[in-house]
This record gives structure tokens, sequence and C-alpha cells, in this order.
């Protein structure tokens, strides 16, 4: 391993202040910690929030899912910077829960439910085939070397814009007040409207500021300044808050171990196609930390980190957390400090386990109003969208990839408009993630490629 010296004159030309293998003074980690946590936090719990209200869990069972997400978050960050073995990519690569599984996991459960699933039977079946998944990406891990011409940024592009697309009609709902709201006929009333709004303002107002941090903090300041109203009006039930335990004990299957095989088709190809977003994020963190996008090295990084990556879902699902992959948002605080230090990360691990482990903090977070999530969440899911687009036009737009994005999307939010059009395939073409995801990987294989057509840069429409 390369010492202080001989790193920092590899970075001498670089605007990187700790590079990759750096040891930054403790102090200095546990800032560039914070940093990550403060950017990250906040779209970590998310995803078992939106899932927890949507399917009306019991409040113990969504603050046990949150308390898992950041445990599991923890567990998988170390695995990833630390780099076992083969397994890792030995980069800053934070884990986080993953979104892509979000809106399938509503709409299984709520199809179990409506079928007279109970509760622990439902979250053991979607945990459970979870968990099988998971193996899915492991076993992926081993074919990217043969994946190369398929894992293009068009295809990898889509399968985000779809992401953010499903996961905006999850955030204008609660933007509105949520599925309760919905229930005691107060949706879109005037008090949930003027504090989502409120929060919605805030994140946009913080977004204004040139000062990084403050950017950077908008989310987490939109939230607590939104919750803080919600509490004056007296809308916070804090009776979940009672007779917490001292600890939250992580328990494997906790809620049970089952398995549906419908299901299964379902979660197992997100679980692919999140292999396409997981090799974008590496690829992206290797490249603002003065690592090689090519060659042996760079194989061997995707390799680890995406076999990390199915790992970690496993170690995840069995203790009760939603999925988890790598995460893009902490490639731009990494642009912003200058800190890409994988040391970083085993802080970051340290943090998320020991919060994890106190119940206090996974409750509060199911105390939050819908109105409230819905303000910040509107602005986050919008965010995965224009990374989609962003990874999109990374390679340019030719008439080709206009066809493929065009098709793509055309069938996935048509999926997502009238679920019940092709009600008569297969139910992983149920699904709009999936069903935009295929049609990609179709449209890319069989699609003839014209080299002698000139690329389109978003850089071409700018005026210089």
């Amino acid at each position: 391993m390369a010492d202080n010296s001989s790193v920092r004159k590899q970075n001498e030309h670089s605007d990187l202040v700790y590079g990759l293998e750096e040891k930054p003074p403790v102090l200095n980690g546990l800032l560039s910690a914070l940093t990550h946590l403060l950017a990250l936090f906040v779209p970590m719990v998310a995803p078992a929030l939106v899932v927890g209200g949507a399917l009306k869990l019991p409040a113990d069972m969504t603050a046990y899912l949150v308390s898992m997400s950041m445990v599991a978050s923890g567990v998988g960050t170390y695995i990833q910077v630390h780099r076992v073995g083969v397994i890792g990519s030995g980069l800053l690569s934070i884990q986080s829960v993953n979104f892509s599984f979000v809106t399938v996991m509503i709409a299984l459960g709520l199809g179990m439910k409506e079928s007279g699933m109970n509760e622990n039977t439902m979250i053991s079946t979607l945990l459970g085939v979870s968990f099988v998944g998971a193996f899915l990406v492991i076993g992926a891990s081993w074919l990217l070397p043969f994946l190369k011409k398929i894992i293009t940024p068009t295809v990898s592009g889509v399968v985000v814009l779809m992401i953010g697309l499903s996961l905006i009609h999850v955030g204008i709902t609660d933007f509105g007040g949520g599925l309760t709201a919905k229930a005691n006929h107060t949706f879109g009333s005037w008090s949930n409207l003027a504090l989502s709004t409120f929060v919605l303002f805030t994140v946009l107002l913080f977004n204004c500021f040139k000062n990084a941090w403050w950017r950077m903090a908008g989310i987490a300041v939109g939230l607590i300044s939104g919750y803080v109203i919600a509490i004056l009006m007296g809308i916070v039930d804090f009776s979940n808050l009672h007779d917490l335990p001292l600890i939250t004990i992580p328990i494997p299957f906790k809620y049970g171990f089952a398995f549906d095989w419908h299901a299964f088709m379902v979660a197992g190809t997100i679980y692919l196609l999140s292999v396409f977003e997981a090799v974008g994020d590496l690829t992206a963190t290797a490249m603002i930390s003065n690592q090689p996008v090519d060659g042996p090295s760079y194989t061997n990084r995707l390799r680890g980190g995406v076999m990390a990556d199915g790992l970690v879902s496993v170690i995840a699902t069995a203790l009760g957390s939603l999925p988890l992959t790598t995460f893009a948002q902490n490639n731009g605080v990494i642009q912003m400090t200058g800190v890409a230090s994988r040391y970083v990360g085993k802080y970051i691990a340290a943090i998320l386990i020991i919060l994890g482990l106190f119940p206090w903090v996974g409750a509060i977070f199911t105390t939050i109003p819908s109105p409230v999530l819905g303000g910040a969440m509107v602005v986050m899911f919008g965010l995965i969208v224009t990374a989609g687009i962003r990874i999109i036009i990374t390679a340019g737009i030719r008439r080709r990839e206009a066809v493929i994005c065009a098709t793509s999307l055309g069938l996935g939010l048509g999926v997502a408009f009238e679920p019940e059009v092709f009600a008569q395939l297969p139910i992983l073409f149920q699904n709009p993630i999936c069903m935009g995801g295929i049609v990609a990987i179709i449209l890319n294989i069989v699609l003839p490629y014209d080299k002698s057509e000139p690329a389109v840069y978003l850089s071409d429409d700018i005026p210089h």
C-alpha cells in the first residue's frame, strides 16, 4: 500500500485533498464522514418510510425496517471500502437502500394484502424473495466482462430514469397528505399542501446558496423545519416513542421466511437491472477518485463492487432491511470536499451501525407526517430522473439511442398509467421499471449501430 507522501504526489495535479489510499487525521475523517451522512441520511431511510406508509405497516415494524436500513448500510459500506479479498470495490462507495425496489415492494405488497395475506407473512415474503434474488447479483458480478455491449449509458440511464419517474407518483401522493389523508378525505387539503410547499420551498431556497455545504443540507433542513411546524400544528403522533427498548437487536428473519415465485420474477429482474445502475455509480466514483476506468484494475473493482452489492443485500434482507446498492449521491460530496479516502467510509460505517442500534432513531422517523416527506421527496425523486438523463447523454445521443429511450419510456410509463394493458403477459412486464429496462436491453442488442452518424452532446446545444 502506498504511503501518504507518495499518495500526495499523485494528488498534486488533481483536485483531491485526500486520495483513495490516504488516511486523513481523525477529526478531518469524522468531518468528511458527517458531510457524507448529511447528503445521504434522508435518502437512506426514506425507502423504508415510504414502503411502510404505503403498505400501512405497524409503526414498530416500520421503525425496525428503518433501523436495519442503517445497520445494513453501515455493514455494507465497510465491506465495500475495506475490500475483503475479491469482495468490495475498495473505493469510497457508500451502500444505501435501493430506490429501485420501492415501487416494486409497494405493488407486490398491496397485491398480497388484497389476497388476504397478513402483514407478517407479507413482509417475510417480500424480504424472502429479496434475499434469494440478491444471489443473482453475486452471480452477475462474474459476467460483467461479457456484458460490456449491454451495459451502455443508454440502458443504464433508462433504468435510472424509470426508477425516478415511477417514484414521483409516490412523492406526490405524500405531498397531498399520503394514503391516510385519502382514507379520511383530507387529501390535498390546504393544510397539507401548505406544509408540503413550505418544505419544498425550504429545500429550493437552500439550493440557491453559493455555499456547497448549505446546498447539501437543504433536504435535511427542509425536513427538520417542516417537522417542527407539523409539531406546532399538532399533527405529529408521538405515541410510538413510548416503552422503546434501549437497543434494537438485529434478528435474522425476524418476521419469518416465505417465498413466492411470481414476486421473485419481478424482484429478480429489478436486481439484475440494478447491476447496470451500480456499474455507472462505481465508474463515476473511480473516475473522480483518479482511478483507472478501464483495464484489469477497473474490471476487478467493478466485479468486487457488484459482488459486494449482492452480498450486502443478502445480509440486509436477512436482518430485515430492504435491498441495498451503491449510492450515487456521495460522488458529489467527493467532488465538493476533495476527499476520496476510503478510510472515511469506515467512519461512516461505524456511525450508521451505532445509530441503527438505537430504536428511538428509527421510531422518530416514523412520526414524520406524509406532507413533510412529500415536500422533500418530489425534489429527491426528480433528481433521480435528472441523474438518468445525465447518464444517457454522457455518450451522446444518436437516432438509435433516441429510439431506444423513446420506446423504453413509452412502454414503461404506459404500464405505469395503465397497469392492466399487459395483464396477459408474465408479471415482470407489468412493472414499469422492468418493462422499460427489458425493452432498452433488447433494443440495444437488436438495433443496428451506425458509427458514421454524429452524436449530439448536451454541450452542442449550448452557445459558446
